[in-house]
């Protein structure tokens, strides 16, 4: 199989399914950890990954379809989005390739479309746990790949769980602000386009989960300031 990228977690190869091209992902050992419980982790996590795509299948939320899970392997067969780029990317190009004022626009339509998504997820109370520019994806749908029109995938749930209470939904809130203020801090408009969207339609807990929210940054704030 292909190497396609490697990082802290594990590695991705493009790889072959019952002749399907997919993406597999392979979770390392970490040595660092007692065997058995590095065993129960990643089990966990390849578990609430597939968990996760079935519940946004559910839901009409974009994920990779789960083709295949090898426990002891340590290994997820999923489907592979050749022609997509990650949203960070997406962002980069933007703004390198227009105005200010104009890259604001652009980015205004993205960022409406990845709150609404953020709200439906959490509206079917699944928390992603890592949300990232670089944990989405943006697929062409025109073969041209101007990007003009595309759909969003949202990838890497091995984090994420179900629960219905306001303080995760707060806490992924707050891990996706951070994440932005990181990756995107000359675009600080990104996340107040998406929290917008956002509270459209995460549903009828919305002002509770945004009041933990700002509970949440609070104490990040606090915490930064204590050092």
């Amino acid at each position: 199989m292909e190497i396609l990228k490697q990082g802290a977690e594990g590695r991705l190869y493009l790889g072959v399914f019952k002749g399907e091209k997919c993406l597999v992902k392979e979770r390392f050992i970490k040595h660092y950890r007692h065997p058995e419980l590095d065993t129960q982790i990643t089990r966990q996590r390849i578990k609430a990954e597939t968990k996760a795509a079935s519940r946004c299948q559910n839901a009409g939320i974009l994920a990779p379809r789960i083709l295949h899970t090898d426990l002891n392997e340590r290994k997820i067969y999923m489907e592979y989005f050749g022609e997509a780029i990650t949203a960070k990317e997406l962002i980069q190009r933007v703004v390198a390739d227009h105005s200010v004022e104009t890259a604001e626009i652009v980015l205004k339509n993205l960022c409406t479309q990845v709150g609404t998504i953020i709200g439906k997820l959490h509206a079917n109370n699944i928390i992603h746990g890592d949300l990232t520019t670089s944990n989405i994806l943006i697929n062409p749908k025109s073969e041209n790949k101007d990007f003009k029109e595309y759909d969003i995938v949202f990838i890497d749930f091995g984090l994420s769980h179900y629960n219905q209470g306001a303080e995760d939904k707060g806490v992924d809130l707050y891990v996706l602000e951070r994440a932005l203020l990181s990756t995107h801090s000359e675009q600080p408009y990104l996340f107040d386009y998406m929290l917008e969207a956002y509270r459209k339609k995460c549903g009828k807990d919305e002002g509770t989960i945004v009041a933990k929210f700002e509970e949440v940054r609070a104490r990040g704030r606090k915490r930064t300031m204590i050092g």
